[in-house]
């Protein structure tokens, strides 16, 4: 058995997973085995063909009186005679006995008429139903559209017995197995008054049906033999679909083959499979990895395939039909270490696993089986679960693990089982070989100032179910802390969270060039009194210098109003502000700004910068050395990073002259559009030193609305700025002629942050002179 470099068979016994051990060459017995499934089913379609010209071939009998051989002569000639192949010219013959003679020569072709006899021949060669159904489904109905056909027997006792059905769901067929005879609706209509119902759009209300969604096309077909209404079909389209009179003549005709397909023999795999295999297969249908259900006769036998769902089945595309055949036929190159493996996970009671089972060729459909799983579901009954070499899942895996300091990580709730990529023991630090441990263990390696900040983001995965992360200090065994960013999803099943699936992140590094982090974990360690006292001295300050609904302003040429609004959280302090400021040139100077972080530090640095840029816009410079200025003054006191955007307006032209560094970009109002205005990529404020800011000119005319904002407006968890920057311009153009006091309340009731962070908002209207 080949072996990936650095993926071991893990689980597997020495010598279980090699394959070495067979008694046979795997190629060539996979190649007989797929020839052989080949011939089987080329057999049946020529079986179901040579019934056709048997018909055929009888009637030319008894109409001109002639040998059967005499008569298979006389077919070939026709065939002959008018270019047609053999088989299309049985189906003219047997669609022509109604009236036409056959010693002449046949109507010209017709495709419908063709299709039908052939169906008819297919499904009478049918060894059991659920073949019958396949065939009715593949020759007569599907070229129709439908995609699901079911069939209902009528019992002795009235009621309806489900008899086949192929194309549906396993768990519907369950549901529909058994009608009695007092249930009403569409399908004892048609059984009792004999006459077709048409749903081109879904079932009536109150009366469901079997199918894909309630908007599906169905018709319900009564089926008839010698004149008495023997049982029920049932074909489904995949959405609506209009009953035009060509349709419905078509389905009607194919109507008197269904009823044929009632007295087919019952599959040979229906008790089997009855029972718990239904729903249990129906669930398989749900999952991304390749699924087999397995059962076996007795404790002797062959293991055969119960369910293989929609992965499994394009997987094993080469081998037809592979329901009901033996493993053995369908993957012989891993047969004997699949069967092995499904020993242990039955001897033990519990699921037994294989990083990797190699096959024996490059032709085999399934290729080599990774990260496999034998599942006991009974004495009899056992899943198999697989994923592919090339699996694209598996490969999107491997690419993040190859990210810088990434590594995955998986975790069964129910199971308990933890799955960890290599990178992950580098990142906790720990070795290799040993178990993985579930989040909740972790809790004992993190930094005793972080347990909480863990603790939360498991109740936000198991109690709230919502994907979360966190930014927590691992302690390692070596004596080190790492930063570690933990970033999970819930898989949440019947209201539970049934399974956990994210990343480690290693941000150690770069921990402390992160520009948004504005106090320190070494900060976190002050008593509670003396930072409750803190923050609340900072709170009546920041509510001192930036009010929270301050009045309308009336200025020249404009009219603004602004709004604040406070973190969620009432400890955490920001750093917003704005500033709305007539000059003594006739000029109002427009600023909003965050300071990166919260807290002290932030409300403090918040203070200078504001009462800095307030005493520099009385020098008469334009907003970009204004900027430059404030940058210094920032870099100078040390403070922590900061962004804004300043915008000086002058009346008399009506221009907007502004600057950013680094802040959202300005939102545009203008005749009931909303656009933003393209913000130069300048840096944000105590990055570096001597920096130039562009300054960039915008015309203004009567009525427009300029918004200057703070991202706790637009900032939402699991949800991109952009998306958060397209919900506030939607918010604002149905506001267009809306005072500004209204569109200030209006965007702050809408714009309700989730991310703790407070907001700052300014609103300013040109307005026409004299107005």
């Amino acid at each position: 058995m080949d072996q990936v470099p650095g993926e071991p068979v893990r689980d597997l016994e020495p010598g279980t997973g090699t394959g070495t051990d067979s008694e046979f060459d795997a190629g060539p017995l996979q190649r007989a085995v797929r020839a052989l499934t080949g011939e089987v089913a080329a057999l049946q379609a020529a079986r179901a063909d040579r019934r056709l010209r048997d018909l055929a071939t009888g009637i030319l009998v008894a109409q001109l009186g002639v040998s059967p051989a005499e008569a298979a002569e006389h077919l070939g000639r026709l065939a002959s005679g008018t270019g047609m192949s053999v088989s299309d010219v049985a189906a003219d013959i047997v669609n022509a006995t109604a009236g036409a003679s056959a010693a002449a020569a046949p109507a010209p072709p017709s495709p419908a008429t063709r299709r039908l006899r052939r169906t008819d021949a297919a499904v009478g060669a049918a060894e059991a139903a659920g073949q019958a159904a396949a065939a009715l489904l593949e020759g007569g109905l599907g070229p129709l559209g439908v995609r699901e056909v079911w069939l209902w027997r009528r019992t002795a006792t009235d009621c309806l017995q489900l008899a086949a059905q192929t194309g549906g769901s396993p768990l519907q067929a369950v549901h529909w197995q058994w009608l009695p005879a007092h249930l009403a609706g569409a399908l004892r209509t048609a059984c009792d008054e004999g006459a077709p119902g048409w749903f081109p759009a879904g079932p009536p209300p109150g009366e469901p049906l079997p199918g894909p969604g309630t908007d599906a096309g169905r018709a319900v077909l009564p089926l008839r033999h010698h004149g008495t209404v023997v049982g029920v079909l049932l074909a489904v389209w995949p959405g609506p679909v209009s009953f035009d009179p060509t349709l419905r003549r078509a389905l009607e005709a194919l109507s008197d083959t269904a009823a044929r397909v009632l007295d087919a023999a019952p599959d040979p795999a229906a008790a089997d499979t009855a029972g718990a295999s239904p729903p249990l297969a129906a669930v398989l249908e749900t999952l991304t990895a390749a699924a087999l259900l397995l059962h076996r006769p007795g404790a002797a036998a062959d293991w055969h395939i119960a369910h293989a769902n929609p992965v499994a089945q394009r997987l094993l595309a080469g081998v037809p039909d592979p329901v009901g055949r033996p493993l053995a036929e369908v993957l012989p190159e891993h047969c004997a270490d699949l069967e092995r493996l499904i020993a242990r996970a039955l001897a033990d009671a519990a699921p037994r696993e294989a990083a990797r089972i190699a096959g024996g060729g490059t032709g085999s459909g399934a290729g080599g089986l990774t990260d496999v799983r034998a599942l006991p579901v009974g004495p009899d009954r056992s899943v198999l679960l697989w994923r592919t070499a090339d699996d694209p899942d598996r490969l999107l895996r491997r690419v993040l693990d190859r990210l810088d300091q990434l590594a995955l990580f998986e975790e069964d709730l129910v199971s308990g089982a933890v799955r960890w990529s290599e990178r992950a023991y580098a990142v906790v630090g720990m070795a290799p070989d040993a178990p993985a441990l579930p989040l909740r263990e972790l809790l004992s390696r993190v930094h005793p100032d972080d347990k909480e900040v863990l603790a939360e983001l498991l109740d936000d995965l198991t109690i709230r179910q919502e994907g979360a992360h966190a930014l927590v200090r691992l302690v390692r065994g070596d004596g080190g802390t790492r930063y570690v960013r933990i970033s999970a999803e819930p898989l949440v099943r019947a209201a539970a969270t049934v399974a956990v699936t994210g990343v480690f992140q290693d941000v150690s590094a770069r921990y402390l060039t992160e520009l948004a982090l504005g106090a320190t974990y070494d900060q976190l360690t002050v008593v509670e009194a003396q930072a409750a006292a803190r923050h609340e001295v900072v709170r009546q300050l920041q509510r001192a210098i930036v009010p929270e609904v301050p009045a309308s302003l009336e200025l020249p040429g404009l009219l603004a109003a602004a709004r604040y609004r406070p973190a969620a959280q009432e400890y955490r302090v920001g750093g917003d502000w704005y500033e709305v400021l007539p000059l003594a040139d006739g000029r109002v100077m427009v600023a909003v700004g965050d300071i990166a972080g919260h807290g002290v530090e932030a409300a403090t640095a918040m203070v200078a910068l504001r009462n800095t840029l307030r005493g520099l816009a009385f020098t008469g410079a334009g907003p970009g050395r204004l900027m430059a200025w404030l940058n210094e003054v920032s870099m100078a006191l040390r403070n922590p990073t900061a962004t804004a955007a300043c915008a000086l307006y002058e009346p008399e032209e009506r221009l907007l002259r502004w600057s950013s560094a680094g802040h959202l970009p300005l939102i545009l109002l203008r005749e009931g559009r909303a656009r933003i205005l393209e913000t130069p990529g300048d840096i944000l404020l105590g990055a570096l030193p001597s920096v130039e800011y562009t300054e960039t000119v915008t015309a203004l005319r009567p009525g427009d609305v300029l918004v200057l904002y703070t991202d706790g407006l637009v900032e939402r968890r699991h949800s991109s700025l952009d998306d958060g920057m397209a919900q506030l311009m939607r918010s604002l153009e149905p506001l267009a002629d809306a005072g500004l006091e209204r569109i200030a309340d209006r965007l702050l009731a809408e714009a309700r942050g989730n991310t703790d962070d407070d907001t700052s908002l300014v609103l300013v209207r040109v307005v026409q002179e004299g107005a």
